[in-house]
């Protein structure tokens, strides 16, 4: 839930008047929408992938690949989740709730990327940081793009470092059920990529924060990033 709400802090901080702190009512907001639709991607993601989770040791439990809970019992529960989303969703402007709409698309392909591409992460980034896009539009009443694509471009860029970490862990059951990722593709040169991202991703943040025009202490939290990143990677 945090890695999809984190993005949404970000836009809603930089939307923030000069010298105000960011508006809690909306990172209140955010975040109930963070829970109800991080659970909703959860949801999806294991209707599409029962078969596969059976195969898997990790993930043979999960109530829907264990029988526990029936497809039809999980699209209702699914149902219920996407109702609440948008309960909190029609709290926003109309802007917002257009953009917001647009993001269901990425939920509900994102799990068959793994199938088709050996890029699923970087579908998985779209998706997790349209709150980089939706935060800036909830409290401006559209998006600014000169600082929302930065943003966002860097979002993606965090997102393809951390999954690719993860998805490391899961190779051998990959290849076993024949699903692809960015792990499988970089193999022994996953270092080199995952430094690659980290330049992309904090470019982006220093334009995103020029075009925002933020003041020193934003680039001093970008330079305490930059060292947690270098050092993870």
């Amino acid at each position: 839930t945090w890695l999809l709400y984190l993005p949404c802090t970000w836009s809603i901080a930089l939307a923030s008047d000069p010298g105000c702190l960011p508006h809690l009512g909306m990172l209140t907001l955010f975040g109930t929408g963070a829970l109800l639709m991080r659970g909703a991607g959860c949801t999806i993601n294991d209707m599409w992938d029962k078969d596969f989770d059976k195969k898997v040791s990790r993930t043979a439990t999960r109530p829907i690949a264990s029988g526990e809970v029936s497809q039809m019992q999980a699209l209702v529960f699914l149902g219920g989740q996407l109702s609440l989303a948008l309960g909190v969703l029609l709290c926003l402007n109309y802007y917002s709730i257009a953009l917001g709409a647009a993001s269901l698309s990425l939920v509900i392909t994102y799990p068959l990327m793994k199938r088709i591409t050996y890029w699923p992460q970087f579908v998985l980034g779209l998706t997790f940081n349209w709150g980089a896009l939706l935060g800036w539009s909830a409290v401006k009443g559209s998006c600014d793009w000169s600082v929302c694509l930065p943003l966002y471009f860097s979002g993606v860029m965090w997102t393809l470092i951390y999954d690719t970490i993860y998805a490391h862990q899961d190779k051998e059951d990959d290849v076993k059920v024949g699903v692809k990722s960015t792990a499988l593709r970089f193999q022994e040169q996953t270092k080199p990529w995952l430094s690659g991202f980290t330049v992309a991703m904090m470019s982006g943040l220093v334009a995103a924060g020029v075009n925002a025009e933020q003041t020193l202490p934003y680039y001093a939290v970008l330079s305490t990033v930059a060292v947690h990143l270098m050092h993870q990677v």
